[in-house]
């Protein structure tokens, strides 16, 4: 099991936060992400950050976007879509997303609207 399924999602999210205000976006973009991503309200995704739960825990409680199969590309060099492990997958769609806000590209497009 790797590392990153146990970590909580809190331990990473200031991460996320710092990257986002690098690159002149907004915490509630980012936050607006992970909603579009989990089907999370605020409140749900506050609880999950507040309670430490774990990437594991986080995404099993998730309901993911329909439009998660449209979320492709290479993070850290490895194509999202041939991910083979499932949770694997659905952090590295989180990472993907986060990266292509960072860089500036539409909302619009990161939530593939």
């Amino acid at each position: 099991m790797a590392r990153i399924f146990t970590a909580s999602v809190a331990s990473v999210y200031p991460h996320y936060v710092t990257k986002m205000e690098r690159k002149g976006r907004t915490r509630e973009e980012l936050d607006e992400v992970i909603r579009w991503l989990t089907g999370f309200d605020d409140a749900t995704l506050r609880r999950h950050l507040d309670d430490g739960t774990t990437f594991e825990q986080f995404f099993a409680d998730a309901h993911l976007h329909p439009g998660v199969s449209l979320i492709t590309g290479t993070v850290c060099g490895v194509r999202v879509e041939d991910v083979e492990d499932p949770l694997m997958q659905k952090i590295r769609y989180l990472d993907k997303l986060v990266d292509e806000l960072a860089r500036g590209r539409p909302m619009s497009k990161v939530l593939r609207a």
